[in-house]
């Protein structure tokens, strides 16, 4: 198993501020990894699904089929295809990035991964009547419409700059 250092150093800084935490005030150190635990254990259930999601994904697609589905070279399709599954999927950012890492692994193009990282992060249709709610339908719609045309842009600007 390969140690990355940069992960290594972050832990020993993170002890080290968690120790340096501990002797100031050792009963907001306790209460701030309480917080820590309780936000845990919110986020680790949607966490376990995406990662047994992803993993099956991959494990029925090899990397051929997942070239041929979501490559660079499957066409405009597939990043529409990617833009309109990231527009429906609620998943948080820190599980998304390292979800993009592993299509980007295992065959999937710079262009599809990225308009469906866009869409994930700025189109909301699981959380449209809540901002219907609160924007109202005609704004609710008209953010949601055109932040899913930016992505497009977005994803195609990325794939420029990777390529560039």
């Amino acid at each position: 198993m390969e140690i990355n250092l940069d992960i290594l150093i972050l832990y020993i800084l993170t002890i080290i501020a968690l120790i340096i935490s501990a002797f100031r005030d050792r009963k907001k150190t306790r209460q701030a990894l309480s917080k820590g635990l309780k936000a845990l254990n919110r986020i680790l259930p949607q966490f376990i699904t995406v990662l047994i999601v992803i993993s099956v994904v991959l494990s029925l697609f090899n990397k051929e089929m997942m070239s041929r589905i979501l490559g660079e070279d499957s066409g405009f399709l597939s990043t529409f295809g990617a833009a309109v599954v990231g527009s429906i999927t609620l998943i948080p950012g820190f599980i998304a990035f390292p979800v993009a890492s592993e299509l980007l692994n295992n065959g999937a193009g710079i262009t599809p991964v990225a308009a469906f990282i866009s869409t994930l992060m700025m189109v909301g249709v699981v959380t449209l009547p809540m901002e219907i709610k609160y924007m109202g339908k005609r704004a609710a719609f008209i953010r949601n419409l055109l932040a899913f045309g930016f992505s497009f842009i977005a994803a195609f600007f990325v794939s420029w700059m990777v390529y560039l």
